[in-house]
């Protein structure tokens, strides 16, 4: 994740120096793998504005850009499509380091003569600037930029990528990340309530929607906005997609793509028009039922996958990506726009069966709360009104069969000391939690002005806010506590009590005696799958021979190969030695200890005995030069066995072999 300093600034308050932030971050439990400075380079880059435009003498595609510098001016050959007078651009002076636009390579800006034409500087594209691979026109830069300022006063930032935890789905946002530094900073978060205004008729007269299969979506939103014009969207959100990792598309997918990085919550928007009937539906697809997705691939969709439908054919893949026959295009006027909570074990599964891995798809696996789709819905509704016009619909679509009643979880003071080892008390412990938005109540009912108040009371009831998924135990709010305390303030102490003897497991000890024993004798282990074929396990019989106890096939099996649970480890050790020996000629030994599966009873688990099987091959003089040369031999292979079975204190007797899948004759039991 991908979090701008400026942005966080526009709901916490940063005077930290970053690599503090940083740090304060990574041992909080937020950790920032690295951190991006963008302008860092840009020394002699400045804001200009364009004062004149004249055609180049010698070049019909060339033009001369005059740039007003403040205190002078400068004239420049330029190429770019987009110039315009009064426009505010970068202007480089010679001197100033650029990335190349043809090689990517970091280059230094020198004077040049262009078709016969001095030029004394640039004016830049994102390429050029290190913002984007964007070279097809110069940067324009906002109207209020100050003539002369630095470019990176303008557009300079910290960009802190941040490695987040699978059980973090809200730090997959900006705003998450800015209540992780308001409650490490003790400040409150600051975010104003999306608003606009309603002005189209009631949305409820013209799209329903209805959830079939409310296991897989608890909840769906939408709302409807008519009469937009889809564009460019403005600099200032291009730059903040860029700054996330997101390339700019038009302003209504840039919109989505804004309010996925700021809140956290994947959106969709339809062309209304294509929607039949006036209807979505959240239904798992039809068996064989197939839709072209957004990237032009036409997919086969399984029973198990949730679809969004209209009234005659799925128009998306619920959580993964939408359907080409609603794709809204540059000439659509109304849009759907979709904001919804779904099962993350479906997502999962879906976009890894369908091979769509995407940002939504990577937020929907990790488990949403459904009461972030209406602020996010309506954060991206009045955006779209902002950039792209058009009337909002009268009110929102809002079904909520999955509405969970508001989870709490006690607190005891005990547990608190116990498991951190310090005496924290409830009341500072529950003011800690109060900046994470966590709510009590119960015991402890005063407020307090710091982190320093004490406290004597025994529980009190903890409310986790929606944003946090990841909260179930009292353990999970001790671990909050710990991260907002600092865990290098936590003392090091003395343990109250002797760990407590543990009682070796008898075949776990046996097991290490027997594989030390074997890696003593020169062998090596291998582990082979549990799963194999029939083809495999008959290369051990006669071919005539029917395989007793019959393998147990999978019901469900990956492929071919491993169609059925193994009942021997020969199988598995054999081809190992097959594979080595095509590598090398030498002495191999190898033994594998493990599990194997036979039959009981129809109806019952399988008997899983736990085997060792071992095989040599090569000469006994490539690993003892005192020995004999020769190949390996029965006797070689008794005599291991012998000392094995010596160590174990186990004695056994040898008698002649009674064949099985081994020559008749020259085998032994």
């Amino acid at each position: 994740m991908k979090v701008p300093i400026s942005w966080l600034r526009d709901y916490v308050k940063v005077d930290l120096p970053v690599n503090e932030l940083a740090e304060r971050l990574t041992m909080a439990g937020s950790e920032v793998k690295g951190i991006a400075e963008v302008g860092g380079s840009w020394q002699g880059i400045v804001v200009a504005e364009i004062t004149d435009i004249k055609p180049h003498p010698n070049a019909d595609r060339l033009r001369l850009v005059t740039v007003n510098l403040g205190d002078k001016q400068a004239t420049v050959v330029c190429g770019a499509p987009n110039l315009k007078l009064g426009d505010k651009v970068a202007f480089a002076s010679v001197g100033a380091r650029l990335i190349d636009s043809h090689s990517g390579q970091e280059t230094v800006l020198k004077k040049a003569k262009i078709r016969g034409v001095v030029s004394t500087g640039m004016v830049c594209s994102e390429k050029e600037l290190g913002i984007s691979d964007e070279h097809e026109g110069i940067l324009v830069l906002p109207h209020e930029a100050t003539v002369a300022a630095p470019l990176a006063d303008l557009m300079g930032d910290s960009i802190l990528d941040l490695d987040v935890t699978p059980n973090r789905p809200d730090c997959l946002s900006v705003i998450g990340i800015a209540r992780e530094v308001a409650a490490l900073t003790k400040q409150k978060i600051e975010l104003a309530e999306p608003t606009y205004e309603e002005k189209g008729p009631p949305i409820a007269k013209q799209i329903s929607v209805k959830i079939k299969d409310a296991d897989l979506c608890p909840r769906y939103c939408c709302s409807l906005i008519k009469g937009i014009k889809i564009g460019e969207s403005p600099q200032w959100l291009k730059s903040r997609l860029l700054a996330g990792g997101l390339r700019p598309i038009n302003s209504i997918v840039d919109i989505t793509n804004y309010v996925l990085l700021e809140y956290g919550q994947p959106l969709h928007a339809f062309d209304y028009d294509k929607i039949k009937g006036g209807q979505i539906i959240v239904r798992r697809a039809s068996q064989g039922e197939v839709i072209t997705t957004l990237d032009g691939v036409t997919r086969a969709l399984g029973a198990d996958t949730l679809v969004i439908a209209d009234s005659e054919r799925a128009v998306a893949i619920a959580g993964v990506m939408g359907g080409a026959n609603s794709e809204v295009a540059e000439g659509t006027s109304s849009i759907l726009l979709e904001s919804a909570s779904f099962n993350p074990a479906s997502i999962h599964y879906t976009s890894h069966d369908l091979r769509l891995l995407s940002e939504a798809s990577m937020r929907f696996e990790r488990g949403i709360s459904p009461e972030l789709t209406l602020p996010a819905l309506k954060r991206a509704t009045e955006l779209i009104l902002k950039l792209a016009g058009g009337r909002a619909a009268v009110g929102i679509v809002d079904d909520y069969p999955g509405k969970q009643p508001r989870k709490s979880i006690i607190l005891e003071n005990n547990k608190l000391k116990t498991v951190l080892g310090v005496d924290i008390g409830l009341h500072q412990a529950a003011q800690m939690l109060s900046s994470l938005g966590f709510d009590w109540i119960e015991e402890v009912e005063d407020e307090f002005e710091d982190y320093g108040a004490g406290g004597t009371e025994e529980e009190i009831r903890v409310f986790p806010p929606y944003w946090r998924t990841d909260i179930d135990l009292d353990v999970d709010l001790i671990e909050e506590v710990a991260r907002i305390f600092g865990y290098d303030q936590i003392p090091m102490t003395m343990m109250a009590h002797s760990l407590p003897q543990q009682a070796p497991e008898p075949l776990v000890t046996f097991k290490r005696r027997v594989r030390q024993k074997l890696t003593g004798y020169g062998f090596q282990e291998v582990i082979t799958y549990s799963l194999t074929s029939l083809e495999v396990l008959k290369k051990l019989r006669p071919e005539t021979a029917s395989l007793k106890p019959a393998p147990i096939k999978l019901a469900n099996p990956m492929s071919q190969d491993q169609e059925y649970l193994r009942t021997t480890l020969r199988a598995g050790v054999l081809q190992a030695l097959a594979s080595n020996r095509r590598h090398e000629e030498g002495a191999i030994r190898l033994f594998e200890l493990g599990k194997v599966y036979r039959q009981r009873q129809p109806g019952k688990l399988p008997y899983e005995p736990e085997i060792l099987s071992a095989a040599l091959s090569g000469s006994t003089l490539e690993r003892e030069p005192l020995a004999v040369d020769g190949p390996f031999d029965f006797y070689y292979a008794k005599g291991l066995v012998e000392g094995l079975f010596d160590s174990l204190g186990i004695r056994a007797d040898v008698e002649a072999g009674s064949g099985g899948f081994v020559i008749n004759g020259v085998s032994a039991d």
